[in-house]
């Protein structure tokens, strides 16, 4: 008998626990060829993703992989970020969550993989002003939407 993980049971344990303090749970993830995420996002092989529930529709956290859609130029699109990729769940408003090292084989043959249907002038899935890294955008705002401190 092998012996499941912890790790998709902690990655479930952090964003419920983002969900329940009213934090914004944020996915870091390595991005392979088993990862389906929109091209243009994932910088030095990564991507950080909003997988809060305002952000995403059919979200379904298995022990193998996480997938869900998300609005990307205003069209869904299907996402697919296997567990063995996550290297962090963390809230966005104050950091706190967990980090993972990297899984064996993880790190080989990184490369972004586009979904077919994805535009490549797609917006970020978060609403905010900042990348996915928290650097400004650079890219001007058409929202009616504005940050209260």
């Amino acid at each position: 008998m092998s012996t499941v993980s912890t790790k998709p049971y902690l990655i479930r344990a952090i964003w419920e626990w983002c969900v329940d303090q009213g934090y914004t749970p944020y996915l870091a993830t390595l991005v392979d060829a088993q990862t389906r995420v929109p091209p243009g996002y994932a910088r030095d092989g990564q991507v950080v993703l909003n997988v809060g529930p305002d952000a995403t529709h059919q979200l379904q956290m298995e022990n193998d992989a996480i997938s869900f859609q998300a609005r990307f130029n205003g069209v869904p699109h299907s996402l697919l970020i296997p567990v063995a990729n996550v290297i962090a769940i963390y809230a966005r408003e104050n950091g706190q969550g967990m980090a993972f090292e990297p899984e064996q084989g993880e790190d080989a043959g990184l490369m972004e993989v586009a979904d077919d249907e994805l535009p490549e002038t797609a917006e970020p899935l978060d609403d905010t002003a900042e990348g996915p890294r928290g650097e400004p955008s650079g890219k001007p705002r058409g929202g009616h939407l504005k940050v209260v401190k």
